[in-house]
């Protein structure tokens, strides 16, 4: 199975339309958060329109997973806190989105929201554990902010990782948790793309402008992750215990470059803001 995994395309939609050409190559495509931008002088709810037509051509083409950011909040609860109501209505188009779990095979996809407050962490939590009673040979989380203490959480002067997600990992060790909303981490020093917690494989994508995304490629059944952005070309051994730094892609397989999925290393490669 070949995951695509993207997270934090904030609306741009070139990177949109690159996600919908790449999307046949893969048998999943894993959406870590933050479709929408909240600092985008688009309409609210002229981006969810927008993007509702892209994941239901997306959903057409290969299976997707969506989970909230903290872009993507767009309404509260009755209990007070933010949500993303929109999201769950993607649900309809057959994609698993916050709060729900997918079987593929020998693996266990478990989507979770970003939470506002305690009710919904309390939620998750719960669905954390009833998924943990069901886990196959692989366990795979989608949520969007990084774990804390992680150089996939590192920002340059702090962690902007999720506390409790850091415990969840602890108790739980799923054998992944796929991320991502602190856009600088893979390309500041102390920080990455990839990291190991006991057993648990941790990805943050990172963030660049242009097209296309910075994106994740992990190929389950090959036990590789390969990491493409502008300039950067690496992969590591899922297999193998955690080495740093990541390897170069030396030898692509030809599905990864039939498309020009291996990023033009002449394009600027700024490190953004959190978000």
């Amino acid at each position: 199975m070949r995951c695509l995994v993207v997270a934090d395309l904030h609306y741009s939609l070139p990177q949109f339309d690159w996600l919908l050409s790449a999307a046949s190559q893969f048998d999943l495509v894993i959406f870590a958060g933050d479709a929408l931008d909240v600092g985008s002088s688009v309409d609210f709810r002229a981006q969810i329109v927008v993007v509702k037509k892209y994941l239901t051509l997306l959903s057409g083409i290969t299976r997707v997973i969506l989970c909230s950011g903290n872009h993507d909040l767009d309404e509260r609860n009755p209990e007070g806190e933010k949500i993303a109501r929109w999201i769950g209505e993607v649900r309809e188009l057959g994609i698993a989105c916050d709060g729900d779990s997918l079987t593929i095979g020998d693996t266990l996809f478990t989507v979770c929201p970003w939470w506002d407050g305690p009710l919904v962490k309390q939620r998750i939590e719960n669905q954390l554990r009833e998924a943990g009673a069901a886990r196959l040979k692989r366990w795979i989380w989608v949520h969007h902010a990084p774990p804390a203490n992680s150089p996939t959480s590192w920002g340059g002067k702090r962690s902007f990782g999720d506390v409790e997600l850091a415990q969840w990992v602890q108790s739980y060790q799923p054998s992944m948790v796929i991320s991502g909303h602190v856009h600088q981490s893979p390309f500041i020093p102390d920080g990455s793309w990839f990291d190991r917690l006991g057993e648990t494989w941790v990805f943050n994508t990172g963030l660049q402008p242009g097209r296309p995304p910075v994106h994740i490629v992990i190929d389950i059944d090959g036990g590789t992750a390969f990491w493409l952005a502008a300039g950067y070309e690496q992969c590591i051994d899922l297999n193998a215990p955690l080495q740093r730094p990541a390897a170069p892609i030396t030898d692509p397989p030809a599905w990864l470059t039939s498309l020009g999925q291996i990023a033009d290393p002449n394009l600027a490669r700024p490190a953004s803001a959190t978000g």
